[in-house]
């Protein structure tokens, strides 16, 4: 990783992929974090989640969120309500607003999360 007054460059192999908490069979590399960098802003991953895998529902009280999916197939859940998504999709996530995400397709689906704040509190 290069680091000049903040700024970085990090090329996503330096990165291990985690299993964030309530998440099955579904994969997160922590690009730009509170705990990587000097953000205070954003935390921006990229998420795997294998056929049948998923994030059970949930809400966030402050943050807000941006999915953008990038390969694959699944079902993004908003208030109840389930909608496919598939690559070249975008999902906004208002505070407040339950959301969960399934990969209902044979391969893996892979999307890019902006989150900000980067913490709920």
């Amino acid at each position: 990783m290069f680091e000049r007054n903040g700024a970085t460059i990090r090329n996503i192999a330096e990165v291990l992929w985690e299993t964030p908490p309530e998440h099955y069979d579904a994969h997160s590399k922590m690009l730009v974090t509170p705990a990587s960098h000097a953000t205070k802003f954003h935390d921006f991953r990229i998420s795997s989640y294998q056929p049948k895998g998923y994030v059970a529902p949930h809400t966030h009280r402050v943050q807000e969120q941006i999915y953008h999916f990038l390969e694959g197939e699944g079902l993004m859940e908003l208030d109840g309500e389930r909608r496919v998504v598939g690559r070249h999709d975008t999902v906004f996530i208002p505070p407040g607003v339950e959301h969960a995400v399934y990969n209902s397709g044979l391969e893996d689906l892979v999307f890019l999360v902006i989150t900000s704040p980067p913490t709920d509190d």
